[in-house]
């Protein structure tokens, strides 16, 4: 095994799957059957001084990427593109913080998939590096990505319900937005069945970054 996977062959390519919160990143990686890297996992603890705060004071702005270790995701990842196996941080949203670690091991495949809200943030990285295999941004209608991240939210009781509503109104009016800049960075946006058509096919061997960042 390489110390270096910065200077290792690339054994594997990771698709950047990304969208709003509540877009079905996490549902469609499942579906695809590739293994998965959640970049929620590299999260700042929620006693950082340098995650950014709400426009209104209303706590930290969880959904601006200065919320995130950037250079700690693109590392695991250049260790699962070199090596099939990263260890990996194991992160509590409703603890605001890191819980502890856990080993990710590729098994032979190809591909991987790497989804969460600031995936294409490190789309131009991975593609100046040879990682990248593709980088989709899910789209939906706004009130659609609304009602599901609600949903899942309280399910997963990741806030409180004053606090999510809150969140949920903010992200729906800046929907369109936020996918107009994440296709900026490199991603392709589309539906689900698009996107998971593009994977499936990647994972075969086949070539499909078109309409993505080369």
């Amino acid at each position: 095994m390489s110390s270096d996977p910065a200077n290792s062959p690339v054994r594997a390519r990771v698709v950047l799957l990304c969208g709003p919160s509540g877009s079905g990143k996490s549902t469609l990686a499942e579906r695809a059957g590739l293994p998965v890297l959640q970049l929620d996992d590299f999260y700042k603890d929620g006693d950082d001084p340098t995650i950014p705060p709400l426009a209104d004071g209303q706590g930290p702005d969880w959904d601006d990427p200065g919320s995130w270790h950037a250079d700690d995701a693109m590392a695991a990842i250049r260790a699962l593109c070199a090596e099939g196996r990263a260890e990996i941080p194991v992160y509590s949203i409703p603890a605001n913080g890191r819980t502890g670690t856990h080993t990710l091991v590729l098994d032979g495949a190809a591909a991987f998939i790497a989804e969460g809200i600031f995936a294409a943030e490190i789309v131009r990285r991975c593609e100046a590096e040879g990682l990248l295999g593709d980088a989709i941004c899910l789209r939906n209608q706004p009130v659609t990505t609304a009602w599901r991240r609600f949903r899942r939210d309280v399910r997963e009781r990741r806030k409180s319900v004053p606090y999510l509503l809150h969140r949920g109104w903010r992200l729906m009016r800046a929907e369109r937005g936020i996918v107009a800049r994440q296709v900026s960075q490199g991603a392709y946006a589309c539906g689900g069945a698009v996107a998971l058509g593009r994977i499936v096919a990647l994972g075969s061997g086949v070539h499909v970054l078109e309409g993505a960042v080369r």
